[in-house]
């Protein structure tokens, strides 16, 4: 996919489409969804700048085509100029790319040990929407652009979610597993997105969703072993 974004800034913006090489930052993961988890933050109160722009992208890629897209649109729904965003990003293909990354989420959802991963999922999900405004995932579900850009997105969830999920667990059906909890999360935020913001999602405690959600997770997680050990020792009668 090339950058074909000729939209620039008379007098203020240089974006030539080239990297312009200035851009250390790494993507902290920060997004601000709608109910298609897109987000409704306009970028320009709270964390302007780098992660004002990553939001604005997420949003803009997520409910147009990548060839709609302008980094003067995303800019003025950042609250920053458009050679801020070159001078960051460099293009608008690179930028997209940092909107392709799931990483930071996966660091952060699969930072527990096995035996306790369930209701971490759970509540590190609900930690992340609300300190990041929107939820870490969904935009893999709801991208509304072409083939390419929806097979890259989900090319990275499988990579960097779905893929190391289930080389992190043990017994069967491993990867079969590591999808099965991929959907529940995906329908965890879907769920709360959908029925927000006076659902009974939203006035009930973390602990209590966690409590709730948590065991059908951990069910998963735990594969054969969990039903053996829920099960207890075989008795054998001579």
């Amino acid at each position: 996919m090339t950058d074909t974004d000729t939209d620039t800034d008379p007098g203020t913006d240089a974006d030539t489409g080239t990297d312009t090489g200035t851009d250390a930052d790494t993507d902290t993961g920060t997004d601000a969804d709608t109910d298609t988890g897109t987000g409704a933050d306009t970028g320009t109160a709270v964390g302007t700048g780098r992660d004002a722009i990553v939001r604005a992208a997420r949003r803009a890629f997520t409910l147009r085509p990548y060839a709609e897209v302008t980094l003067r649109g995303i800019a003025a729904d950042a609250g920053v100029s458009p050679s801020l965003i070159v001078k960051r990003f460099g293009s608008k293909e690179r930028l997209f790319n940092t909107v392709a990354d799931f990483e930071p989420a996966a660091e952060a959802l699969f930072a527990a040990e096995p035996a306790e991963l369930g209701r971490h999922l759970v509540l590190t999900m609900l930690r992340l929407r609300d300190e990041l405004r929107g939820d870490p995932l969904l935009r893999v579900v709801f991208s509304l652009g072409i083939d390419d850009e929806r097979t890259l997105l989900r090319a990275r969830f499988r990579e960097q979610v779905t893929a190391r999920l289930a080389a992190s667990l043990t017994g069967r059906d491993r990867e079969l597993r590591a999808e099965l909890i991929a959907g529940q999360l995906l329908g965890l935020g879907a769920t709360l997105s959908l029925h927000r913001p006076d659902g009974a999602g939203a006035r009930t405690t973390p602990e209590r969703l966690a409590r709730l959600y948590a065991p059908g997770l951990q069910g998963l997680i735990d594969g054969d072993a969990g039903r053996r050990d829920a099960e207890g020792p075989v008795s054998v009668v001579e």
